[in-house]
């Protein structure tokens, strides 16, 4: 059964070393805040290509004058350094709303030796990062059912100071009800080990006023592989539940099935609202999964 949980066995391989809950977080937040902030600072290439022209202020470039096109849109002290017409474009500037959630229940609290963090840490700097990013490409940006979108360049702080004092969000392994608006992007940051129909219900609600979305899904190694063998016991850490394991071998081999059907659930419940689905191992660069999200936005920015 797919499910949040902790291992304990006799012979580890390799073993796991305990972490603290996700709600202890509060102390660690200006450490995820720095860490945050190098990510985004990484991923300018990423949101390259979002601007392009439109309405707004701020001058773009210059192109070539197109024939059919109003005289008044001309920009003639330009025009009078070459022999060719101009006009001058504006920065298109209707910014997007982007919404988050972290996931911040008991199992993200897990870290196994194979990771570089818990889950709930890696979690918060990828939401942080990305928020950062999107301010700076000119986007605002909101936590679900926590804050307003803005666009201000202090959101990071904002973001974890919201995030901290939601002492509420730590026993919700779900976004909350929420309607963003059409066109509005949406990104589900955590690992979605729960029920598929409890996912499928949520992104439904989501995506039900036109709403584009992502889930980006962080896991342990030890989740996706469980390299145990002889006994173990499993732990559920949002719960009082063990399960005693006598040939944790041949229960991987049951476990690791299970954890692809769960994922192939999770693919089609994205596919079927058009949103997408990235996997994110915690023993990779944070970096990679920002990147590949800031480029999936990025790419539907430009649609």
């Amino acid at each position: 059964m797919v499910g949040t949980h902790a291992l304990d066995t006799g012979r580890r391989t390799p073993g796991r070393r305990e972490s603290e809950g996700a709600s202890a977080l509060s102390d660690k937040m200006p450490r995820l805040v720095l860490e945050a902030r190098r990510v985004s600072s990484l991923l300018a290439h990423g949101l390259h290509g979002r601007r392009r022209a439109g309405p707004g202020e701020s001058f773009w470039q210059f192109r070539p004058f197109v024939t059919g096109e109003a005289a008044a849109r001309v920009d003639w002290r330009r025009s009078a350094r070459d022999d060719r017409l101009y006009v001058r474009e504006r920065e298109w500037e209707a910014a997007h709303n982007i919404w988050l959630w972290v996931d911040r229940s008991a199992s993200m609290g897990f870290s196994s030796d194979l990771a570089s963090a818990p889950k709930v840490e890696r979690a918060l700097i990828l939401g942080l990062a990305l928020a950062d990013a999107f301010v700076e490409g000119g986007e605002r940006v909101g936590l679900l059912g926590l804050t307003r979108a803005s666009a201000s360049r202090g959101i990071v702080e904002r973001l974890a100071q919201a995030l901290v004092a939601d002492t509420a969000g730590l026993a919700q392994d779900l976004p909350p009800q929420a309607s963003p608006a059409r066109f509005d992007e949406v990104v589900l940051i955590g690992d979605f080990l729960t029920a598929p129909d409890r996912i499928a219900a949520s992104v439904q609600s989501l995506a039900g006023r036109g709403s584009r979305g992502h889930l980006l899904m962080v896991a342990d190694p030890i989740e996706e592989t469980f390299p145990f063998t002889g006994q173990a016991v499993l732990h559920d850490l949002e719960g009082s539940l063990s399960l005693d394991i006598g040939d944790a071998d041949a229960w991987g081999t049951r476990y690791r099935a299970r954890i692809a059907e769960h994922r192939a659930a999770l693919a089609a419940i994205a596919r079927g609202q058009g949103w997408t689905l990235t996997i994110h191992r915690t023993d990779r660069p944070a970096s990679e999964a920002a990147l590949r999200l800031a480029t999936l936005i990025a790419a539907r920015g430009t649609e």
